[in-house]
């Protein structure tokens, strides 16, 4: 029987946990994150998981200190599994496991290495992504991959979509490779990373619209951060107005020539942006509901609004 010591958290380290415990691995010790209260919880509890199997969970604010390391050295374990665990590990627990440290990472390795890379790869306008397992440097996603998996992002999909098709694409990357890495047959190749990119953390306040950008770019923003994420948002009537849900529109611009702005036609929110083309706004919210053209104070917003 093969052990393991787990750093895990999200979807993604569920469905992996899952993977690991249908296939026997023994794990002694389980690292993971004590839920924010202000973060919204759209995922599945990895520590809920590994107390119903009995398994030791911690939670600590810094799993590199020496005490932690000698915990998880003292279990002499074969792997180090960490499945969107949100610390970096350093070089003290990258030598601990036997036959190696392996991490899943949210992208199709070299490209968005790094943060967040399901929101940067909708972002960016990409139309797939995917689930990598590879094995850890002490450079981030950096070390040679052991199996990928793709994923498609089409048009209309958010981050809560294509999240979930990526947890779904890590667990069979899992199932895949673990025998092979159990029986000691996988081969691992060397990831060229001058064909990637690398990209940082992203913010709440990354949320707000340039609409001086093209209805494109506007649109996959807000795909980007749609909830449960932080949302994309511009201000309105003096207020700060979330963008929930978009649609490219085929229809022409009411109002090309005082492009971007935004307006009601037919009881629906639109906004012609800078490129010319025209975004139909399906959801917008403020003050934490739901609006339609219909309500006061936007009733007879049938002039452009200018958005800066």
């Amino acid at each position: 029987m093969a052990t393991a010591i787990v750093f895990a958290y999200s979807e993604v380290g569920v469905r992996c946990l899952q993977v690991l415990l249908a296939q026997g691995v023994h794990i002694p010790l389980l690292f993971t994150h004590a839920d924010d209260p202000g973060e919204t919880q759209w995922f599945g509890s990895v520590a809920q998981l590994a107390r119903e199997r009995s398994i030791r969970v911690v939670t600590p604010d810094d799993p590199n200190t020496p005490e932690w390391v000698a915990a998880g050295r003292s279990q002499s374990p074969d792997f180090l599994f960490s499945f969107y665990y949100r610390h970096l590990l350093r070089a003290d627990w990258l030598a601990v496991p036997a036959r190696g440290a392996l991490n899943m990472h949210g992208s199709l390795l070299p490209k968005y290495r790094g943060r967040a890379p399901v929101h940067w790869a909708i972002l960016n306008g990409e139309t797939e992504t995917g689930a990598s397992l590879h094995y850890m440097l002490e450079k981030p996603d950096a070390g040679a991959l052991v199996d990928q998996q793709a994923v498609p992002i089409l048009e209309n999909d958010d981050a809560l979509a294509v999240s979930n098709k990526v947890a779904d694409a890590a667990a069979q990357v899992l199932v895949r490779a673990l025998p092979r890495l159990i029986a000691g047959t996988a081969v691992p190749t060397a990831l060229d990373l001058s064909k990637g990119s690398y990209y940082g953390r992203r913010r709440a306040e990354d949320g707000r619209i340039d609409w001086r950008k093209g209805a494109r770019a506007v649109h996959d923003l807000v795909r980007a951060v749609a909830p449960p994420f932080p949302g994309a948002f511009f201000e309105m009537a003096g207020k700060k107005a979330l963008v929930l849900q978009t649609r490219l529109d085929a229809g022409a611009p009411a109002h090309a020539a005082a492009a971007p702005c935004l307006y009601a036609q037919e009881g629906r929110w639109y906004a012609d942006c800078a490129d010319g083309r025209r975004l139909s706004i399906t959801k917008l919210q403020i003050d934490g509901r739901l609006v339609t053209p219909n309500e006061v104070p936007f009733a007879g917003l049938h002039q452009p609004m200018a958005l800066n």
